[in-house]
């Protein structure tokens, strides 16, 4: 049964719709007297149960239903975890949507390549800033992150007050940006809050996260000391990481070239915001105008993505640079879990050229934008909420999340899903159902559901490969022509080819010995003939079980 959000008019709830599955796709909404406000809408990484498909987002079902409720959307940074879903998903919701100057550059230049660019009403928010969206007052609390502007929000409604983190962590030196504000904090928390909605991310890893400031001199002596080629790679949209880079570069004498579309959108919108003012980058196609070692080259694709520009590199299909023995490539990111097997055969395409490659395994090259157990230690001092709601993070960081905020005395501790419904109450806070959550592959142009029988079938042909017979009969009903048999994925027609013919000349045998009768069950009658005899070929021959396709036609007179 469906949750009945009638029923519940009058109450605050917090309902997930991703990132508290995944560490990703991030989406929120919150309820209050009728209305609805969204927080983030993300897209994540796509994996191998929907082959072809780069990216998913959110099912929007609930949201499509209660579509006249909805007030607004707000994006705390840009990331495309916490925005990258708009351009797929907005058509569906066609509401307004509120950023800070830096995300609304971003997001823009993004929508650009879409239709629906004109159509959305991007409206632009002061760090730091206030407005009110129906029963919902809204506080934007700047906190560091690898992304600039990145907002918290403080929430207050009638009935209490909610932080929503958003990604985060507190560096004392983050490079760009300001240091976060922890009075702030504090005084959220002496003002009071019901729940605090809080990132998940690192909950696994003690300690601090690191500083973005520390890090920079490590990249600089790195850079500093590689006698060739260098080429970063890290996430388009770590800003501060961009930065430490164009000044490690500045410090070695070298010219700074980009390469992969994000990264020209994400400098693009830095310097219309107000960053990277003086940087001057070179495109990839002037990288034979310089000596290689008067070069730094930032690359996309950290995390493995198949037509990055760091892919390219590797086997050698990139239009303008070609690595070779001594030059150097630098992973500055963290290796995502889910991403590591192409991330690994990245790594090792470079070290079988002779490539060095160096990465935050072996050296100090990255430090996380989220927090670690001691920044959620003192998140929670400041803060002292009635109840902690961990989201952004998979089912095992969000149960850790859980326990380690009761160590610290949250007596209320909501577990959630994608798709819970989160009752929230001064004392009671608890779940009261759920409601239906679920994602959508971005194909090509298409949005298709993560279930759909053309993923389960494109995962057959995957793993068992095809077979393909073409069956053509004479107005006689007997065959017209010898049947014709392709088994890609399967046998191989060159070095195969012998056994192809034999599983022809017995399927021909088996078809003039067991022709059916001819009427209008004809076809039907070949077809499960010939089915059945491929079954056996595969099973008893092959130990196969691939997807068979079997057309019969007739004979042209």
């Amino acid at each position: 049964m469906s949750f009945d959000l009638k029923s519940h008019k009058d109450k605050l709830l917090f309902i997930p719709l991703g990132g508290t599955n995944e560490i990703g796709m991030n989406l929120n909404v919150y309820h209050f007297q009728g209305k609805l406000l969204i927080v983030d809408c993300g897209s994540g990484f796509a994996d191998d149960s929907t082959p072809g498909a780069d990216m998913v987002v959110a099912d929007l079902h609930f949201l499509t239903e209660h579509k006249k409720d909805i007030l607004g959307m707000i994006l705390t940074h840009a990331h495309e975890d916490h925005l990258g879903g708009v351009l797929f998903l907005w058509s569906e919701l066609q509401c307004p949507i509120y950023t800070t100057d830096f995300t609304a550059s971003f997001l823009k230049i993004k929508l650009s390549e879409f239709d629906i660019a004109s159509d959305i009403k991007i409206n632009t928010l002061r760090p730091g800033g206030r407005f009110a969206l129906g029963p919902f007052d809204i506080e934007l609390a700047p906190l560091t992150h690898s992304a600039p502007e990145m907002q918290a929000l403080m929430i207050r409604t009638e009935v209490g007050n909610i932080l929503h983190t958003g990604d985060w962590k507190f560096d004392p030196d983050p490079v760009v940006g300001n240091p976060p504000d922890l009075d702030l904090f504090k005084s959220y928390g002496d003002e009071g809050v019901l729940a605090l909605i809080c990132d998940s991310t690192n909950v696994l890893s003690e300690g601090h996260s690191g500083s973005e400031g520390h890090l920079r001199d490590s990249l600089i002596k790195l850079i500093a000391d590689c006698p060739n080629l260098v080429v970063v790679t890290t996430f388009a949209s770590n800003l501060a990481r961009l930065d430490t880079l164009i000044h490690a570069a500045k410090v070695a004498g070298r010219k700074v070239v980009l390469s992969g579309k994000s990264l020209h959108r994400m400098t693009s919108a830095a310097q219309d915001s107000g960053y990277l003012e003086d940087a001057v980058f070179l495109s990839d196609k002037e990288v034979k105008s310089y000596p290689k070692e008067k070069l730094l080259v930032i690359a996309t694709g950290c995390q493995g993505e198949p037509l990055a520009a760091i892919n390219k590199m590797a086997d050698n299909s990139h239009p303008y640079i070609n690595l070779s023995e001594g030059d150097t490539v630098i992973f500055s990111s963290k290796i995502i879990p889910g991403n590591d097997k192409r991330i690994f055969r990245l790594f090792n395409q470079f070290i079988q050229k002779k490539i060095e490659v160096i990465t935050e395994k072996d050296h100090f090259v990255h430090v996380s934008g989220h927090p670690c157990v001691d920044e959620l230690k003192k998140m929670y001092e400041l803060i002292r909420p009635d109840c902690a709601i961990p989201v952004h993070g998979e089912p095992i960081h969000i149960h850790e999340h859980g326990r380690l905020a009761r160590s610290w005395g949250v007596k209320n501790v909501v577990e959630v899903r994608n798709g819970s419904v989160a009752y929230l109450c001064p004392g009671e806070s608890r779940l009261v159902g759920t409601v239906k959550s679920g994602y959508f592959a971005i194909d090509g142009n298409c949005l298709i559901p993560n279930n759909s029988d053309i993923f389960k079938f494109r995962r057959r042909m995957r793993d068992g490969g095809l077979a393909i017979v073409t069956l053509v009969f004479n107005k006689h009903y007997d065959l017209a022509t010898e049947p014709v048999i392709n088994f890609p994925g399967v046998l191989s027609d060159i070095l195969d080819g012998p056994e192809i013919k034999k599983i022809r000349n017995n399927l021909v045998t088996l078809i003039n010995k067991n022709k059916p009768n001819p009427g209008s069950d004809f076809k039907e009658s070949v077809r499960k003939l010939v089915a059945s005899f491929m079954k056996k070929i595969f099973q008893n021959q092959l130990g196969k079980k691939p997807i068979t396709i079997i057309n019969i036609e007739n004979a042209r007179a």
